[in-house]
């Protein structure tokens, strides 16, 4: 069985020996005890054992055993389902998913965990180092594990946020290429698909805070409402780094038309230089007889003369105003 660990904590302390998960109906546990039970990837059998030991609402084993779920909280009678989505980076800038459901009630916690790679052994280990705390109840095993998810999102950020920076630099210096602009839009594309998990994230968070739900505890609403400030913090982030995402856009689009802009005037300025000689010397070399000064001894110096003056001045003109 795709069991992690099953254990029992009686006043925060954890049992020596894991509980059985076998589908039978579980002693009456004393006050101040729960079980926790951690199963990473269950099959639809697996998971009907634990219904049945845990009396689990059905919709919400079909919820769990749904790794593309969005985050929610819904009740089923004494007892709290909620999904979260976990996020991590797989490769680049692409972000992999994976999902954690956390069934909650007054006496256990089932985390059922899809997908993800952050294993929530070293989580365990933490809470149960702090037997104070964990003796809280499920309600504390549940912030604990939200808090978790969240925080994976950070370095997520802090990478994106790397690449995003290196971005906005080098379109200041040159106008990006081909392989930076399809990078620049994959990352994007990757935003916006975080940003329809994030934003669930939140109202889940919100309803977790400001809601009256089964097996949390009211005072437990502080714990809660650090995760959501948590998620507000990502959220912000994100979309300052959708405003330099853009920002980098519309910089080597700017740049990019100064730049162009720049070789149109010299190009202008060229043309007209070259307009002169080229003038010139189609009237002039028009087969035709009578033509004023075809005859005269100096008129291949003076038409000369009558080039390089007007050119000279023509370029001297277009330096002093920037065309050139």
């Amino acid at each position: 069985m795709s069991i992690i660990a099953a254990r029992r904590y009686l006043h925060g302390i954890a049992s020596e020996h894991a509980i059985p998960v076998d589908g039978n109906e579980r002693d009456t546990l004393p006050p101040h005890g729960f079980d926790w039970v951690g199963l990473c990837e269950p099959t639809a059998e697996e998971m009907d054992v634990v219904r049945r030991q845990f009396h689990l609402h059905p919709l919400a084993v079909e919820d769990a055993l749904n790794p593309r779920q969005l985050p929610k909280v819904e009740a089923y009678g004494k007892q709290l389902f909620v999904v979260a989505r976990t996020a991590a980076l797989e490769e680049e800038e692409v972000i992999g998913y994976g999902q954690t459901a956390i069934f909650l009630g007054a006496d256990f916690v089932v985390t059922v965990r899809f997908g993800s790679t952050r294993a929530h052994h070293e989580l365990r280990r933490e809470l149960e180092a702090n037997a104070e705390r964990l003796a809280e109840g499920p309600d504390y095993v549940l912030h604990a594990v939200l808090d978790f998810v969240v925080d994976g999102y950070l370095p997520i950020m802090d990478k994106l946020e790397e690449v995003a920076i290196e971005m906005e630099e080098g379109a200041i210096d040159v106008f990006p290429e081909q392989v930076t602009i399809r990078r620049l839009f994959r990352l994007r594309r990757q935003l916006r698909r975080f940003e329809r998990i994030i934003g669930p994230m939140q109202e889940m968070c919100e309803r977790l805070v400001t809601t009256d739900l089964p097996a949390i505890d009211p005072a437990a609403r502080l714990w809660f409402r650090d995760v959501l400030d948590h998620v507000r913090r990502v959220i912000a982030r994100m979309d300052g780094l959708k405003e330099t995402l853009a920002t980098v856009v519309e910089t080597a689009s700017l740049l990019e038309q100064h730049r162009q802009g720049e070789m149109t005037r010299q190009l202008a300025a060229w043309a007209a230089i070259l307009a002169v000689p080229t003038a010139i010397a189609g009237i002039y070399g028009m087969n035709f007889d009578y033509l004023p000064e075809l005859h005269w001894h100096y008129g291949y110096y003076f038409v000369w003369g009558l080039i390089v003056c007007v050119c000279g001045g023509l370029w001297v003109r277009f330096k002093s105003i920037g065309w050139l």
